[in-house]
């Protein structure tokens, strides 16, 4: 079978695999869409922080059931998604129901190989059933719910300002899913193109950082600025910055993750009794929450696939993703 292997930052190839061999208790899957995210943008780069090369990216997916245990929830042909966050069951996390931050998690196409390849096997509680969407919205799932999660972790209510810092796909889950619970949401990036998209298609406010950001943002908050910010930059000093962003009694939700070290002034966060929250990818009801707003025709998600790539020309076409001037939200390959 065909497979794209990222064997260092910046090389990617073809190799021809052996089919996998189903266990027992895995669904053998036949691959037929792959999401292209920042994740995979930063292991190509060479910035992941919790990645070994060589390695098959990818791990938003939707696919095709070829084979499962007898009297599995699912049956050969089913189309299904795949929750990518392959968690213990067992450990402090998962014993809560956070299983998005379990202790031993491995993530497909991060910590294991992904889905830029033809057939993949999976256990079988972390493959679910695509009814009511098509292929393409099931390979969306995973980063949009991504944004959902965070949005439930902020307690998000009717009414609230809330600001997202980068427009990027997380940045603008974030955003759907704030105001779809009824949030007046701003939008802050450095990219006018991303701000313009994020104005046609998302009832958002948008201001372009740079020298007068504070006052703009200062200026819609009449100088109380916003009750829940949410960082989706990937950018250490952006996200140090957000700190300024908060409201007196406000949240900071750092949806991103940097190798390095956050810091912010004590007497500053403090004043304001803020609150701050790691955001880590998404749980069942997340993407329950995704798949209802789908169905429901609230996500724009043939806006959001800007581009589109074959399985084999992804070594080639997948660098082009990163040239400027690209306006790139959501590349998906079909397998």
């Amino acid at each position: 079978m065909l497979s794209v292997i990222c064997e260092s930052p910046g090389v990617l190839r073809h190799e021809d695999r052996e089919l996998p061999v189903r266990a027992d208790g895995e669904v053998l899957l036949r691959v037929r869409r792959v999401g292209i995210c920042g994740t995979d943008m930063h292991i190509y780069s060479g910035n992941q922080p919790y990645l070994q090369y060589p390695r098959v990216m990818g791990h938003e997916l939707s696919a095709t059931v070829v084979e499962a245990d007898p009297g599995a929830h699912v049956t050969s042909g089913d189309t299904v998604y795949v929750m990518p966050y392959l968690s213990c069951g067992h450990c402090i996390a998962c014993r809560q129901g956070k299983t998005n931050c379990c202790v031993n998690i491995r993530v497909l196409g991060v910590h294991s190989d992904g889905a830029l390849t033809e057939y993949l096997s999976v256990p079988a509680q972390f493959v679910h059933r695509a009814e009511g969407v098509t292929l393409d919205q099931a390979a969306m799932l995973e980063f949009l719910a991504i944004g959902a999660h965070a949005v439930r972790r902020a307690d998000v209510s009717a009414g609230q300002r809330i600001l997202v810092v980068g427009a990027g796909p997380i940045g603008m889950a974030a955003m759907l899913f704030a105001n779809l619970r009824g949030a007046s949401v701003t939008c802050l990036d450095t990219r006018a193109d991303r701000l313009a998209f994020c104005r046609e298609h998302f009832a958002v406010s948008t201001v372009q950082a740079g020298s007068n950001d504070v006052e703009d943002l200062s200026a819609l908050t009449d100088g109380e600025f916003f009750d829940v910010v949410f960082d989706a930059t990937g950018n250490i000093k952006a996200m140090n910055r957000g700190f300024a962003f908060i409201a007196h009694g406000g949240k900071y939700v750092l949806i991103s993750i940097v190798p390095g070290e956050i810091t912010f002034s004590d007497p500053e966060f403090h004043k304001r009794e803020a609150t701050l929250l790691g955001s880590r990818n998404a749980t069942a009801e997340d993407f329950e929450t995704v798949l209802e707003a789908m169905r429901a025709g609230r996500i724009p998600d043939k806006a959001l696939n800007t581009h589109r790539m074959s399985l084999s020309d992804v070594p080639t076409e997948f660098p082009k993703l990163l040239e400027p001037g690209r306006t790139v939200v959501k590349a998906l390959v079909e397998c």
